[in-house]
């Protein structure tokens, strides 16, 4: 059996607003489980997935009471893969190997966000997913992005435009 995941980040709200909320329902609605790797601002920002089952992790712009109620990191089991998840604001050289040592244990996936930028790559075992910034914050109305990590015998998937 195929579980599908929603994974956003840097959503960067002080509230879901009805724009985000509609966003969120229509990238969303296939999923059974969202991973929110970071900088949601306010914790009310989940409640949109009610619905869902819900990991998320706390960023660098993330207001006190998030930090206070969300992790740093986590690691989430989905069948028979491990899926590190955290927000990544001290990773800045070295990427990928940084992302690594921020677990104890051997993961398969590691999704983070913090840079903004849309990364799916596998990288020798590891497949490491970033799905840029929820809310478009390029130059010129760029839109947002998100991904889908189907999870079975293998991690498939992708990264998405918001619409």
């Amino acid at each position: 059996m195929t579980v599908k995941i929603g994974i956003l980040s840097d959503t960067h709200l002080i509230r879901p607003d009805k724009k985000f909320c509609k966003r969120a329902a229509a990238s969303f609605a296939g999923v059974k489980i969202i991973f929110h790797a970071g900088d949601l601002t306010d914790i009310s920002v989940l409640d949109v997935f009610k619905d869902k089952e819900v990991h998320a992790v706390h960023g660098n712009m993330c207001h006190n009471s998030s930090r206070l109620q969300l992790p740093a990191s986590k690691i989430i089991q989905v069948g028979s893969f491990k899926i590190g998840l955290l927000h990544g604001m001290g990773c800045h050289y070295d990427l990928f190997n940084c992302l690594l040592h921020e677990f104890n244990e051997e993961v398969d996936c590691i999704v983070s966000g913090h840079t903004h930028t849309p990364c799916w790559e596998q990288v020798g075992p590891v497949l490491f997913i970033n799905p840029g910034s929820f809310i478009g914050t390029g130059r010129y109305g760029a839109p947002g992005t998100y991904a889908i990590l189907e999870v079975g015998e293998n991690l498939r998937g992708g990264i998405f435009p918001v619409s």
